[in-house]
């Protein structure tokens, strides 16, 4: 029986004890230490994840075998793009419509990437196919074809854009 005693006391003294201890509030040098900790954590993740993305464009579109094609405007350009299609060797590679924010970007300059992949070296076709209104509000559809030659190393295509007229910068 001195046994049954001896534990209950030890379980109430505990008890007691977990219970003040858990009533304590932490500080606020604990809580600001957690909240460094917490962006010190997403930091490395957001660092891990950039690291992935670069490693898992280098295993799916090596270097040697790479094709980027890029699209803008011609300067000065004012129509309304709504889409662009790009087909390579007969055989749909990508497809974008555009918004607003989009459109308000390419005319102030800017590139947009619509297709990254792997093609062997060797000339292809490429067919570009363009939707959209003039400044008059009248629908066009434009399509053109080129030639491409892709060499060993990593090959980039700007398309530029304009009302009736598609070129393409083959570098």
């Amino acid at each position: 029986m001195g046994c049954w005693r001896r534990a209950v006391i030890v379980a109430i003294a505990m008890l007691v004890l977990s219970v003040a201890a858990y009533g304590q509030e932490p500080s606020r040098e604990q809580i600001k230490g957690l909240d460094e900790q917490i962006q010190e954590i997403k930091s490395d993740v957001l660092s891990i994840a950039a690291e992935l993305n670069q490693l898992e464009e280098k295993l799916l579109y090596p270097s040697h075998t790479q094709l980027a094609v890029f699209v803008s405007l011609v300067s000065g350009e004012t129509f309304r793009l709504d889409s662009v299609e790009i087909q390579l060797d007969g055989k749909p590679v990508a497809h974008h419509v555009y918004t607003f924010k989009e459109l308000e970007a390419l005319q102030k300059g800017g590139v947009q990437r619509i297709y990254t992949g792997n093609v062997r070296s060797g000339e292809h076709d490429l067919e570009v196919s363009v939707m959209g209104k003039t400044e008059g509000g009248a629908e066009f559809q434009h399509v053109d074809r080129f030639k491409v030659t892709k060499d060993v190393g990593p090959k980039l295509v700007e398309v530029s854009l304009a009302v009736q007229k598609i070129t393409v910068d083959d570098r």
